[in-house]
């Protein structure tokens, strides 16, 4: 059975309504960054909450590589959009020599 917008209610929270709109993740922007760890290495992931992932990292809790490597540094962000495209970046600047990355997070063209 197909349900029309009037059967959708705030009681579940995943539900968009027009009182009580969700916002939807796929519509968050998406990064790349880059953070310098301790020891002067680099790390580059992506997030859609920049301030979130840079804590977790912090924290020790976003990966295995910066765990041992703290504290980090963000050093470089770049907006792109959907996550599809962010891991395309994340991919190409991770094939980037250590020179290309400093020039990157830089700002060296």
């Amino acid at each position: 059975m197909r349900r029309g917008p009037e059967s959708l209610s705030p009681a579940n929270p995943q539900q968009k309504t027009a009182e009580h709109p969700v916002p939807d993740a796929l519509d968050a922007p998406w990064f790349v960054y880059i953070v310098r760890c301790q020891g002067g290495s680099f790390y580059t992931g992506i997030t859609n909450d920049i301030q979130r992932r840079l804590k977790m990292h912090n924290a020790g809790k976003a990966s295995r590589y910066t765990r041992i490597r703290r504290p980090v540094e963000l050093i470089y962000t770049e907006t792109c959009g959907s996550r599809k495209h962010a891991l395309i970046r994340e991919y190409r600047i991770k094939t980037l020599s250590r020179q290309e990355k400093e020039d990157l997070t830089a700002g060296v063209h």
